[in-house]
């Protein structure tokens, strides 16, 4: 059965908050981000534990309230010149089993208003992770081709962050992969409407993205030795 889980009333509470950025509206209006953002998230997070499974078994849909899929929206502003407490966005990250272990690619739902996104990947890696995903690259051109360089991947997808200007050290400036090599960010997505999150297609919609960027996330866990 076709499943709600967003309505306005969840990005009205978002706008008040970007413009209410205070602990002491927070308190006042905790019960509102309970009910038209975290409870239903976590719902949303749970129904979609199964379909993720059978894309990858190595992969988690966690709808735990504290330490799962969904980010805290606390801020943590002890380095930040940023000293507002809150979020004004709503995220989940459905990561791989051995993520404490090793820095692995995941799948993403981003929630804000007119910002909404999905996709998946690797964002900021470490220089370590960074040197293995572009050394990979290198060595196995035809995977990559074959994960990113389909209709299916190009019609929907569109890789975020920034290159580099010039190819890094070591790598051959003739290589057939080298704009891709020059990525700071192995991440791609697309973005989506409100009112798609509002409606019953937001569930059938993260399935079918999950599934059309998981070759992806399958070749960057491959670079990092991970299963997928």
């Amino acid at each position: 059965m076709a499943e709600t889980y967003f309505s306005k009333k969840t990005f009205a509470f978002l706008r008040d908050l970007a413009a209410n950025n205070n602990r002491a509206w927070f308190a006042a209006n905790k019960q509102r981000y309970e009910n038209e953002l975290r409870n239903p998230y976590l719902r949303l997070i749970a129904d979609l534990q199964a379909p993720l499974a059978k894309i990858s078994a190595h992969y988690r849909a966690d709808p735990r309230a504290q330490g799962g899929s969904l980010f805290r929206i606390h801020r943590d502003t002890r380095f930040a010149n940023d000293k507002t407490p809150y979020k004004t966005w709503a995220g989940a990250r459905f990561g791989h089993e051995r993520r404490r272990e090793i820095e692995a690619p995941s799948f993403y739902m981003h929630l804000q208003p007119r910002d909404c996104f999905a996709g998946g990947g690797i964002w900021h890696p470490e220089p370590a992770t960074l040197k293995k995903i572009r050394d990979f690259l290198a060595d196995n051109p035809a995977a990559w081709k074959k994960a990113v360089r389909t209709k299916a991947f190009e019609q929907r997808f569109e890789f975020w962050g920034e290159k580099l200007t010039r190819p890094p050290r070591g790598f051959d400036p003739a290589h057939e992969l080298i704009e891709d090599i020059k990525l700071k960010n192995y991440a791609a997505g697309q973005g989506f409407p409100d009112a798609l999150a509002c409606s019953d297609e937001l569930h059938p919609y993260l399935v079918d993205t999950f599934k059309r960027i998981a070759p992806m996330i399958d070749y960057l866990c491959a670079a990092v030795e991970l299963d997928f």
